[in-house]
Formats: C-alpha cells, sequence, structure tokens
C-alpha cells in the first residue's frame, strides 16, 4: 500500500505538465516581442543548521520496509546538504491499540547511524531518500509514522519528530485538551520535552507524538510497546490526584471524543481496574460514550452538579430605595426561563443559601463591602429581597451581589453548586443607574480546565466563567489573606497558583509544603488563564487594599495598608517576590505597604510598570510570559 502526501501529488503532475510541454515545440511568438523569463538564481545551499526543519514530500509503507523522501532546510531558509543522520518509527495499528515492540515482532524503529540496514541518499539539494528496514511491517499495515533527523556529530541540528501520517480515530485527548494545562510542553522543562512532535504541516500533534513511544500496551508484557507507561497510563493514574477539585471521573475534560475502548478488560480501563491488561482487546462501540457513564456512575454528584449549572441561573435586579429609605435588591432564580420560588427551595432543603451583599463601586471595580447588615423577605413570585438599611463606606455608586447554593455533598459551601449575579450600578446621589462592568482579564474556561468537578472553592467562588463569581468577595476593597497569599483577584490566583499560597494548602507526611499542580507546569505560561493577552495601560491606576507585607512580632500582618495594582500581581508570584525584585518595584512608584487614606479608592499611585514592562515593549511582559498557544 503507498501513500502520496498532496506535496507528492503536486511533484507528479508537475513532472507530468512538464513531459507534455516537451512533445509540442509550441509557435515562435512575434518578432521582437521579449522572451519568457527564465528559471532564477539556485536556492543557497549550506551544510550546517542551528534549526532543521524538514519538509515531507512523499512516504510509503511497503513490505517489510518505510521509505519517506523529504527535503531538509535551517532557520535561514537555505537547504541543508550532508545529513548524515535521520531516525524513523512505525506503531502499528493492532487489536490492541497502537504498539512498537523494541524486539521487532510489531511496527519498527531504525537509526541510520546504527547498522540496522538503512539506506540516507541523497536525491538533490537539500532532498533525501530515507529507506527504513522493518521486518514485521507489511504493505497493508496502519500505524503512526514518525520521522526525524539530523544531530549526531554533525553540524545539522536534531530536528523536531514529525507525525507524517496516522489513522483516523486513535486516539481520543487532543493537543488542545493536553495544552490547555501544559500549553508549550516542548519549551518545559517536564520529561523529553524535546520528543513534542509536529504533524506534516508543522502543527503540534502532541498525543501522537507521546503514543508512538508510549503505547497502548506496556513493554512490561508479552509482545508488548516501546516504553513500560502506557500513555493511558500517564493519563490515567498520574493525573488521578492532579489538583484540588479535580475530578478524575470528568473524562470531557482530556478526551474530547467519545473514548473509543469500551471493553472493561481494553486498554485503558485496567489503568484503575483490576483486569488482565495482556488480553485485552479494543472493542469500539460507536453508541456508548464511556465518558457520560462515568460522570453518572462512579463521580461525587458531578452529572448531577453539571445538570444544575446547564439549568440554571440568577438575576439580581437594580438597587432600589424601599418606604424606609434602606436600599434594596431582589434576587431571582430561574430553570431555562422559568422563576423558581426561592422560598419553597430553601425550605426543603434543596437550596443551603440564598442571600447577598451590597458593595462599593469605583472605575469598574468592587471596592469594598458597604454593609453587612440586612432584612430580608420573599415577595411571594419567587423572588427573595434584601434590604440594607445602612451604609458603612459611602461610596458615591454602590451595587450588589448574590450568591445562591445547591446542596450537593457533605458540606455545600465547597460541594454544592453557586450562582453568583451582579446588579447594576446605583449612583446615591441621583439614582442614576447604570450597568455593572468589571475588567477581568482572564478566559471563561481558565479555571474549569483544571478544577472539573462543578464543586465551589467555597462559599459563592465557583470556578465558572474564569473565577467571576470570586469577585464578589476577593476584591479591590477588600483584604483577604487567602492561606498567607494575597488580597484581591489577581494576586490571589497568582499566589495560590505560583507563590507562597501554592505552598499553604497541602503538606506531606513530615509537614513539609506540597506546591499544587501549576507549580510543576510552565510559570510563565500565562496563556492558560490570559488567552487574549494582558494590557497594563487597561489596568486601573487606583490602589487596592492589602494586608501589610512587613508582620508583628507573632509573624502575623500587622495592620490593612494599600497596594499599587500591579505591584500586587507581580509581586505575588515566586519568580518576582524577593526583595531585589520589590527594590525595582518601589523605585518606579509601585507600592505594597502604602497608609490606609479615607478615599483610597479616588487616589492614583505612582507605579509606572506599563512604560516599560507593557506588551510590545522592549521589556514587555511577552518578552518573558507566553501568552500565545
Amino acid at each position: 500500500m503507498k501513500h502520496l502526501t498532496k506535496r507528492r501529488l503536486a511533484f507528479v503532475v508537475a513532472a507530468a505538465m512538464g513531459i507534455a510541454g516537451c512533445a509540442d515545440d509550441g509557435k515562435d511568438g512575434e518578432d521582437g516581442a521579449p522572451g519568457e523569463p527564465g528559471p532564477g538564481p539556485n536556492p543557497p545551499v549550506t551544510e550546517k543548521s542551528e534549526v532543521t526543519s524538514v519538509s515531507m514530500i512523499a512516504y510509503a509503507i511497503e513490505e517489510g520496509q518505510v521509505r519517506y523522501e523529504f527535503e531538509v532546510t535551517n532557520e535561514n531558509d537555505e537547504l541543508v546538504d550532508g545529513l548524515m543522520k535521520a531516525e524513523a518509527k512505525f506503531a502499528e495499528l493492532t487489536d490492541k491499540g497502537i504498539v512498537l515492540n523494541r524486539d521487532g515482532k510489531i511496527g519498527g524503529y531504525t537509526d541510520t547511524t546504527k547498522e540496522d540496514g538503512a539506506e540516507l541518499t541523497a536525491l538533490g539539494d537539500g532532498r533525501y531518500e530515507l529507506i527504513a528496514p522493518m521486518p514485521a511491517v507489511t504493505a497493508a499495515s496502519e500505524g503512526i509514522v514518525w520521522l526525524r533527523v539530523g544531530g549526531g556529530e554533525s553540524e545539522i541540528a536534531r530536528s523536531q519528530p514529525i507525525v507524517v501520517d496516522k489513522p483516523e480515530m486513535i486516539h481520543t485527548s487532543t493537543t488542545e485538551t493536553c495544552y490547555s494545562c501544559h500549553v508549550d510542553y516542548g519549551t518545559s522543562s517536564m520529561k523529553h520535552p524535546s520528543y513534542t512532535a509536529i504533524n506534516a504541516e508543522g502543527e503540534v500533534d502532541f498525543v501522537a507524538g507521546c503514543l508512538v513511544c508510549h503505547n497502548n500496551v506496556s513493554r512490561a508484557e508479552e509482545d508488548g510497546g516501546y516504553a513500560t507507561n502506557t500513555l493511558q497510563k500517564i493519563g490515567h493514574v498520574n493525573h488521578q490526584k492532579f489538583e484540588k477539585d479535580f475530578a478524575v471521573t470528568n473524562c470531557y475534560t482530556c478526551h474530547a471524543e467519545p473514548v473509543i475502548n469500551t471493553s472493561i478488560a481494553g486498554n485503558g480501563c485496567s489503568d484503575c481496574h483490576t483486569v488482565d491488561s495482556a488480553t485485552s482487546i479494543i472493542v469500539p462501540n460507536s453508541d456508548f460514550d464511556a465518558r457520560a457513564f462515568h460522570a453518572q456512575a462512579t463521580s461525587i454528584g458531578l452529572a448531577e452538579r453539571q445538570a444544575s449549572r446547564s439549568e440554571h441561573s440568577t438575576s439580581l435586579s437594580e438597587v432600589y430605595l424601599d418606604a424606609a429609605g434602606a436600599y434594596c435588591t431582589d434576587i431571582s432564580l430561574y430553570q431555562g426561563e422559568t422563576m423558581l420560588d426561592i422560598e419553597t427551595l430553601y425550605a426543603d432543603g434543596t437550596l443551603t443559601y440564598a442571600s447577598g451583599y451590597m458593595h462599593g463601586y469605583n472605575n469598574k471595580s468592587i471596592v469594598g463591602r458597604e454593609s453587612r447588615t440586612y432584612n430580608e423577605s420573599y415577595k411571594g413570585d419567587g423572588s427573595k429581597t434584601l434590604c440594607f438599611p445602612t451604609l458603612d463606606l459611602n461610596t458615591p455608586q454602590i451595587m450588589a451581589s448574590s450568591r445562591v447554593t445547591f446542596a450537593h455533598g457533605e458540606d455545600a459551601s465547597y460541594d454544592g453548586v453557586t450562582f453568583t449575579s451582579y446588579s447594576p450600578v446605583f449612583a446615591i446621589a441621583d439614582g442614576e443607574v447604570t450597568d455593572y462592568d468589571r475588567r477581568h482579564a482572564v478566559t471563561t474556561d481558565s479555571c474549569s480546565t483544571c478544577h472539573n468537578n462543578e464543586t465551589n472553592y467555597h462559599k459563592n467562588g465557583g470556578y465558572s466563567e474564569g473565577g467571576y463569581d470570586c469577585v464578589a468577595c476577593h476584591n479591590n476593597g477588600q483584604d483577604r489573606n487567602s492561606a498567607g497569599s494575597a488580597p484581591g483577584f489577581g494576586p490571589m490566583v497568582h499566589s495560590m497558583h505560583w507563590g507562597v499560597g501554592s505552598e499553604l494548602l497541602k503538606t506531606d507526611e513530615d509537614g513539609n509544603p506540597i506546591p499544587n499542580s501549576a507549580t510543576e507546569l510552565n510559570a510563565d505560561n500565562c496563556v492558560s488563564c490570559h488567552a487574549d493577552g494582558i494590557d497594563l495601560y487597561a489596568i486601573p491606576n487606583q490602589y487596592m487594599r492589602a494586608k501589610a507585607y512587613n508582620t508583628d512580632e507573632d509573624g502575623n500582618p500587622d495592620t490593612t495598608k494599600m497596594a499599587s495594582p500591579i505591584t500586587a500581581n507581580c509581586f505575588s508570584c515566586h519568580q518576582h517576590n524577593g526583595d531585589s525584585a520589590l527594590n525595582h518595584m518601589e523605585q518606579n512608584g509601585g507600592e505594597i505597604d502604602a497608609e490606609v487614606v479615607a478615599d483610597w479608592y479616588l487616589q492614583p499611585t505612582m507605579e509606572s510598570c506599563a512604560t516599560c514592562h507593557a506588551e510590545g515593549k522592549s521589556f514587555g511582559i511577552d518578552k518573558f510570559h507566553n501568552f500565545q498557544r
């Protein structure tokens, strides 16, 4: 069986057209007419490369061998001659899945620097043919065709591995699902990142690149694969305790397509179920989706929580004054477009909480809790009313947030499903109403990619909508100190994942802090949350409340201070929380220990971080952090 790529077909067609042209001399043009331009100069040729690129021309799976034809260029797009080293792998599709056997019984592997009969022939400048002997391969074989060139003792750098071709639906996880967390594995410090593969079009093919060695059958089994750890084991077992509020049974997180293997004895199932996988056979069944089965059958309420999130929503009315002069807002709960009765659901235990807060608001920021005292009542139409008789901060504008929690699990504050809504903004002076708006620089699925069990971090801190609900408490006006991390939403998230907060959540048997999973990933891969980039100029130039950096004799923050926003965010990460980094920030106007003034949220800061570090600048954050996938 012979496979021709589009590039190869184009070459064949061009050759045929050339032959046809030779059969007809054509007709002379008019006297004096300019002639057709001849071929241009030959492209430059070299024998060196710092970055080696491979363009596939053709490949063929034949009896006992795989044949490749390709072109090699360097970082300057120069053709590269003198190639001496090429590696080829063929992981065959069997009834047990993908297998590349080290004993040569299934699939094949060859390296031209070894004495195994591989032939690497130069066909012209930068163009080569590789014949890779693989005795177990037949013309009818299907599998992952893999190629890598360069390296060794030559001055030609080793290329990135290429998945030349692969059968359809051999894996149901994708580059996109893996890269939601790993982002760019090839630049990470994790295990052999240099084996991150691309396809023939130059796009990352992460899963197939791993699968070519980490096969569906372990090397430890009879006629086993290339590596001891199968790709399923890496995915299923190594990620079981991946992160707080991560449900391994939420298969949708990794499996973008329905899982092919539906036999309990099949590959992958045996990672969790005690079955002799040596006899496992893949049993495809398009009518059965194992992802939904696990969500229904083995999770702790995952299906119910997912249903609650998909079916329900809440809203808050505009703030209004009642007859007693209190500031009020009405909470409504919906299932689809139908309003539900909060009082009834509260009484029968379906809801464990239905209340809200009144906030100060300024410049697209919540700047504090205006009142903690309120009266509640029910209007008879299903909604619930909260009225706040007094305001503590007396900010010029106020708005409300609500929290409605469905009971799930042992502690609904953590295991339940919470919905948060924000009311429009109310101007105290004249009663003018405007839309609530907050700059939220993270994408909708930033949190739920890892925290996938549909719970809340706590109370109303839902992971949906990029943590938008968390802002009701973790805002610019409340000096939270989450696990010693930081105030505000941005600094808190940075610290909890890559700062001091990440080390205070879990401890080992000796009581030593265990960093969370995010610290094991690339700390500079900001695109995991900030998929649309960051605009430092868009950050409001106003203070946020903060626990003091300096502490008292017992090690506790001695008082509440003010911090400038960019400094608070950057300083919350381990990469920037040293004394020298803080000194640099302070020299450029940043503050984390400023004394609080009455109208602190109206006071501009002096930090000038964006001048040098905005995206596009010579020292822009995009030069040192990854904001692109």
